[in-house]
């Protein structure tokens, strides 16, 4: 009896001569309480994963499972290729469908994505382009925060207790105030990379789909290598994702979450218009996949805080870091969303770490309520921006374009990164390079990732003028003579 599977998914289970005793139909599905589709491939699932049913065993024909479940066997099937597309399950034709070998995660190297963005000494430039990082003279005053909470008898109470909430009510109400999308739960977190490490590994499992743009934070590709997850490019332009490429990626793949930066995206600087978020909360209205958005820019953006959660509230997870704006040292994120999601990351950070300092949300509470640090902010945020622009317009000039985006970061168009990089370290400037960000191998385009946060306006000219050498730089091969 054939398994109505289709198409035949490449065999890695052991041959048919040591194939372990599969379970009776009514045995197998004795823990199946949610009789849909995803109700069934997720039973399944953790079964496999706890070792219950081991690879190679032989799982009872989809009309069995139909039969016991009393359910249809389009049902069943559905299930099963979603299985087989997560790499639990293999079927050998005839011969039946067995539970698959584990697929490896990719070999972990000493230098990841991220690392390769900071392999040079910073020591050897004059000119540091590669950090990622905002102007330090340009963020509030932390230590005026800290004297200004120095009398503040709260500090005391907060400081003695292992209980309450994981964050603080007051910081809550505030961000609360202009919070892009209704948010069920909210928590705090040490920074936006923490909170995605800690969303994927509550939530994606060893093979899954993850949708990401192109070109990606490199770290957000670190993160789905070392899960074993599969990173789907969707490529963008400057409102956002491109919803033509996202429909065809959930059709192709149907990836378990969605990975993207809201506004400011690094290295972009891309930001989701209106319309793209209606364009791309159409395209997912009919997905059930996670979204967490990476709002890693708020305060230093212009562009307004926007989410798909402002449609889709039930699936999506808004984080928003203050590292560029008020101060890296802080490690501080405020992630907002759905309950189901949330919180497993909560409880099973109470085992951990427990919560991020509360004494730190009080200082990050005072700056976001006075007057001052907001004045600092706002002066920063205006300052990026005309930095960004006379670079721009410099570039412009000499007929290099740069699309325009928000933030901190300049996506420099170039005809060869390596010549490039080389171009620039010889008057001194350092860049980070494009390939890092592309979560294909093998990119049409070159580029390198440019941030705009510290150079002064008297520096945009000669800058620029290295920047369009070092756009037009090709390789260089030697040439070998014939003997």
């Amino acid at each position: 009896m054939t398994t109505e599977l289709g198409p035949v998914v490449p065999d890695s289970a052991p041959s048919a001569t040591a194939v372990p005793a599969g379970p009776d139909a009514a045995d197998f599905l004795s823990g199946v309480h949610d009789r849909t589709a995803a109700g069934i491939a997720a039973a399944v699932s953790r079964r496999i994963r706890s070792g219950a049913l081991p690879p190679g065993t032989r799982l009872p024909t989809v009309r069995e499972v139909s039969r016991v479940l009393k359910v249809s066997p389009a049902t069943v099937n559905q299930a099963w290729r979603a299985l087989a597309a997560a790499g639990a399950i293999v079927a050998r034709g005839r011969a039946g469908t067995f539970v698959g070998t584990p697929p490896q995660p990719p070999p972990i190297t000493a230098a990841g994505r991220y690392q390769r963005l900071h392999s040079q000494s910073d020591n050897n430039f004059r000119i540091d382009l590669s950090r990622g990082v905002p102007d330090p003279a340009l963020l509030p005053d932390l230590t005026a925060a800290l004297r200004a909470l120095g009398g503040d008898n709260a500090i005391d109470d907060l400081s003695a207790t292992y209980l309450g909430e994981p964050v603080l009510p007051e910081l809550e109400a505030t961000v609360r105030a202009d919070w892009p999308m209704r948010a069920e739960r909210f928590t705090v977190l040490d920074g936006a990379l923490d909170a995605v490490d800690r969303l994927l590994a509550a939530h994606i499992r060893l093979g899954d789909a993850v949708l990401v743009e192109n070109p990606c934070f490199p770290p957000f590709l670190d993160l789905l290598c070392r899960i074993g997850a599969r990173p789907i490019p969707v490529a963008l332009d400057e409102s956002g994702p491109l919803p033509t490429d996202l429909t065809a990626a959930l059709h192709r793949h149907s990836p378990t979450a969605l990975l993207l930066q809201p506004r400011a995206q690094n290295p972009t600087g891309a930001s989701l218009s209106l319309a793209r978020v209606r364009e791309l909360t159409d395209a997912l209205a009919d997905s059930a996949l996670l979204i967490i958005e990476d709002d890693h820019s708020d305060g230093i953006a212009h562009t307004p805080a926007r989410s798909l959660g402002s449609r889709l509230p039930d699936r999506t997870v808004h984080i928003r870091s203050y590292s560029k704006s008020h101060g890296a040292d802080l490690r501080l994120a405020v992630v907002g969303g759905p309950a189901r999601f949330l919180d497993p990351v909560i409880e099973r950070r109470m085992l951990g770490p427990g919560w991020t300092s509360r004494l730190l949300q009080r200082v990050l509470l005072h700056m976001l309520t006075d007057d001052t640090a907001r004045h600092t902010v706002a002066t920063a945020r205006t300052t990026y921006r005309g930095r960004a622009n006379a670079l721009r317009e410099a570039l412009h000039r000499q007929h290099i374009p740069v699309a325009r985006g928000d933030g901190i970061n300049l996506w420099l168009p170039v005809a060869d990164e390596n010549a490039a990089m080389i171009s620039l370290a010889a008057a001194g400037i350092k860049a980070a390079p494009g390939g890092p960000f592309e979560v294909t191998d093998h990119p049409h385009t070159d580029h390198l990732r440019l941030t705009i946060a510290t150079p002064r306006s008297t520096e945009i000219d000669s800058l620029a003028a290295h920047l369009v050498l070092a756009a037009a730089a090709a390789p260089t091969y030697r040439r070998i003579r014939r003997v």
